[in-house]
């Protein structure tokens, strides 16, 4: 437990067991590896400015910050992560049969991601990625549940239509390919 005056062990210790899962968050939200560690990098430096505000467990007010910075019109202009898309860490235990596919795929998948606005990705990471729940997404974002129904709606419904062109293994059908950088 994380006590409103922080040691550094008490800091380290948070961060040792609950750091991978916080920063895969920030990877997905911020599009890649690099701009997700210095978006961690710039939640941390918050949440330790702000830290004699928060009661209990600091993680949930830290993934506030992150989706909020993530959604910052002004952290984003001032980081470079949009023009840097690095595959993402595979997730799963054991690797699919054909590697280069699966990565292919999530890279075109975070590539679609990262066109939609800022409030949409957002929920979309924290309800499919970080499995919460609308109740539970509303209360990090600090909107209503229809808002997060909302997005959630609008923000499959394009990445939807985005990916209408891809073939049933995720490669596009040709005609959108210049789109992709391919």
């Amino acid at each position: 437990m994380v006590t409103q005056d922080w040691t550094a062990e008490e800091l380290d210790e948070f961060l040792a067991g609950r750091g991978e899962r916080l920063i895969r968050t920030a990877v997905m939200l911020a599009g890649g590896r690099e701009a997700g560690e210095d978006l961690m990098q710039a939640a941390l430096e918050r949440l330790i400015r702000h830290r004699r505000r928060i009661e209990g467990d600091p993680e949930g007010y830290l993934r506030v910050i992150l989706y909020n910075l993530a959604a910052d019109d002004s952290w984003r202009r001032e980081s470079r992560w949009r023009a840097k898309l690095p595959l993402l860490r595979q997730a799963a235990a054991a690797p699919p049969a054909d590697v280069t596919a699966a990565v292919d795929l999530r890279d075109a998948l975070v590539r679609i991601l990262l066109q939609l606005p800022p409030a949409q990705r957002a929920v979309l990471v924290l309800r499919y990625w970080e499995e919460l729940s609308e109740a539970e997404t509303a209360a990090a974002l600090r909107c209503s549940a229809g808002a997060v129904k909302s997005a959630a709606s609008r923000g499959l419904q394009r990445m939807r239509e985005l990916t209408a062109c891809w073939d049933e293994n995720g490669s596009t059908t040709g005609k959108e390919d210049h789109e992709y950088g391919r």
